[in-house]
Parts: structure tokens; sequence; C-alpha cells
């Protein structure tokens, strides 16, 4: 099964994908993560990706498609993969189609913007050990302390409500026309529900 993850910044396509990746027994590939781990190591690639990343935009296509497809040739994608984050433009998708990765369902999570500035502004995570938090859903036992280091939390950048905003609209402008690129392939799903609720009906979709 392979499958691509479409939905806004925040959406919860990572909190799908590895739901889904341990129902599937597929990889759940996030360029996301590729991404912010190049920049974290200061790696020639990820210098780069961060003068994007920090400007609140999407990296160019060129440096993502080398990423997604030494990725995919990985012995552990023999059998199918998810693909959260990828394609985020047309011409992403069209990179796929030109080099015969095909693929079978895309889910589509849908989210209005007000319900993901909610989400996405609450988040804090600790600079220590990297656990996510939310002031609204999952609160520290602390405020704005982390229960296992005891640090105080810290709000990435990409959550800050003006980048919030800046990448709904880029997410709009730039993704979002492929839904109707994928439109034979597309699963809707409300993504308001529970993760639960989420997942069962995923999986509902994508094995029809």
């Amino acid at each position: 099964m392979k499958l691509i993850f479409l939905g806004a910044p925040g959406a919860g396509k990572g909190t799908q994908a590895a739901r889904i990746s341990a129902a599937l027994a597929v990889p759940a590939i996030s360029t996301g993560d590729i991404i912010r781990s190049a920049i974290k190591e200061g790696t020639p690639l990820g210098l780069e990706f961060k003068r994007y990343t920090d400007a609140g935009c999407l990296v160019p296509d060129d440096l993502v498609n080398a990423l997604v497809k030494e990725r995919l040739s990985k012995p552990d994608c023999v059998n199918g993969f998810i693909l959260d984050g990828f394609p985020r433009t047309i011409e992403q998708a069209k990179f796929l189609d030109e080099n015969g990765i095909e693929i079978d369902r895309v889910v589509d999570i849908e989210v209005s913007d007000d319900t993901i500035v909610k989400r996405m502004g609450g988040r804090r995570f600790c600079p220590r050990c990297q656990r996510t938090y939310h002031v609204l859903y999952n609160k520290p036992a602390e405020e704005g302390i982390c229960d296992t280091c005891k640090v105080e939390l810290c709000i990435r950048e990409d959550d800050k409500p003006e980048t919030v905003l800046h990448r709904l609209s880029v997410y709009h402008e730039q993704t979002e026309p492929l839904i109707a690129y994928y439109e034979k392939k597309l699963c809707p799903v409300d993504g308001t529900k529970s993760p639960e609720e989420i997942t069962e009906k995923i999986l509902e979709k994508v094995r029809v």
C-alpha cells in the first residue's frame, strides 16, 4: 500500500501516519522530519533548508525531490510506504509520476483554518527531551514546565501565530491544488474527530 497524506499544517498528518504505519506495517516517511534532522546536524543541505523554513517558505522542489527519491529506494519501502508532507506541489506530484512511483490512495485530512491556528498556537515542546504539550489539550502538570525534565517549555518558530497564518496561505496556494490532481484516488477524512476515529476511517477508506 502506497499512500500520500494531505492536509494543512497541524491537521494531524504526522499522528495519523504513525498510527496507519503500525496498522499496515509500512514506513511513515515525513519529509519534515528528514529536513529537521538535516538542519539540526548542520549539514550543507540542512543549512539550505534552514533558510527557507525560517522564512516559513517551502523548500525548493529539487532539494526535497532528491531526499524523497533516496528514501524511497530503501529496502523497507518495497511493500509500501506513507508519504507525510510530500508532495506539496503539483510539480512534486509529477516528479513521483515521472519516476514510476505509483500511489494507491491519497488521504486528505480536512481541518478548518481557525482550528489549525488554535491547535498550532497552543503547542509547546521541551528543548531538552523534545516532548510535546498543548496549552489546551495536553497540559504539563506544572504550567509551562516539562513533566520529565523540569525545564521551561518553548514554542517552535513555525508554531507562532504569524508563521502559522503564512504557512496556511502557502498551503492553500501551492498544496491544495493536489486535491484536484489526485481526485480519482482521494480519500477525504474529517480531521476534527478523535485520533482513534480518524484512524478507523482512514483504514476503512484505504482498504476499499
